[in-house]
């Protein structure tokens, strides 16, 4: 396989990866009511204090819906955004080089997460093994991004090699 072939499949891995994980993190936003009844009912898999968090998020989840449903359009618009943000990688998926922005964008955006999540999660009174579940997200998904940032520069590199040849 040619190394600018083999460099394409790297970069759609790792943005394919980055766009299923996009899709589910939106998707499985909507349901969070029915997810942490699920997760209650199943606290004993977890340590104490985790199961104690799920209760707890549960109880407010349901009351906030009984009296406020409206509430929960908030999480609806956050699983709107992520559904979006999976689209915006459509672009360097068809062709990395020309939307490498958007594998920069995917980067700072990741990087944001952590001090996003260190001070909303202080402000919201997140316990810190929460918050450090939430920085896992950008921290996982800087992975890929740097692996296709990198593959996408070389791609870019070895085009515009050909092009002076």
């Amino acid at each position: 396989m040619k190394i600018e072939n083999r460099l394409l499949l790297r970069i759609r891995i790792c943005i394919s990866i980055m766009i299923v994980g996009l899709l589910i993190s939106g998707l499985t936003a909507f349901p969070i009511e029915t997810e942490l009844k699920w997760l209650v009912n199943h606290s004993t898999s977890f340590p104490f204090v985790v199961a104690e968090w799920f209760e707890t998020v549960y109880h407010a989840i349901v009351s906030t819906n009984n009296i406020y449903p409206y509430l929960s359009y908030g999480t609806d618009w956050l699983a709107f955004a992520h559904l979006n943000l999976a689209v915006l990688f459509i672009g360097p998926l068809k062709d990395p080089v020309k939307n490498i922005w958007v594998i920069e964008f995917g980067i700072l955006a990741c990087l944001l997460v952590v001090p996003f999540v260190i001070i909303a999660g202080q402000a919201r009174h997140i316990p810190m093994f929460w918050r450090l579940i939430d920085c896992s997200f950008g921290i996982l998904g800087l992975i890929p991004l740097l692996i296709a940032y990198r593959a996408t520069v070389d791609l870019r590199d070895l085009q515009n090699r050909t092009l002076y040849v």
